[in-house]
């Protein structure tokens, strides 16, 4: 048997890491898992990404203020992100060995969808960075500013789209699975004994 390579070691490493977490946040937010309110956290996302190219756009006008609109936009991004984070399992971004009962198809489309958005929508500011420095001028403030903040705000969107739409489309738990099975360390999803196991 060969010896794994260092790709196959860090691979390896991720999974084992990413296990370890799931593990550990498994137990959390018991109450947030269901479909209805994991859609609310997309939703609510959707508008902070909003707000997000609206300050960027504020920059571009060159209002000095504009930039420090950002820190309340981020003041909710961050735990708004982390939730849907831990409701939807981190499916988003989990190492390809990873197990997953939901399905691995789901993922790797997701992951192709959040991809297209990426590439798509990081064609704003580049053209907005390219066209305006020839039609404004190099040396504008504003316009680094407003092109610095665009394209933090796309690569935020195709960054956190995978999660988004596995967060939007997954059905909600089964009560007696999150009850009966219980995710372990090393990957393994033990189903603990019910009465019915015993026949009585």
């Amino acid at each position: 048997m060969t010896e794994p390579n260092l790709i196959g070691r860090y691979q390896s490493y991720r999974t084992r890491r990413f296990l370890a977490n799931e593990h550990r946040w498994s137990t959390m937010l018991p109450s947030w898992r269901t479909r209805h309110r994991r859609r609310g956290l997309v939703v609510g996302l959707a508008v902070t990404f909003v707000f997000m190219f609206a300050v960027s756009v504020v920059c571009a006008f060159g209002v000095r203020w504009a930039p420090l609109l950002w820190l309340p936009v981020c003041a909710a991004f961050f735990p708004l992100w982390t939730m849907l984070q831990i409701v939807s399992g981190r499916r988003g971004d989990a190492p390809a060995d990873t197990p997953d009962e939901w399905g691995v198809e789901q993922r790797h489309s997701a992951r192709s969808i959040g991809l297209t958005v990426t590439q798509s929508l990081v064609m704003i500011p580049v053209f907005y960075l390219t066209f305006g420095d020839v039609i404004i001028g190099a040396g504008n403030g504003a316009l680094a500013h407003a092109g610095g903040l665009m394209t933090l705000t796309t690569l935020l969107i195709g960054g956190c789209t995978p999660t988004m739409v596995l967060g939007w489309t997954r059905p909600d738990p089964d009560p007696e699975d999150t009850c009966s099975r219980q995710v372990t360390p090393t990957g393994i999803r033990e189903k603990s004994a019910t009465v019915a196991d015993f026949g009585l």
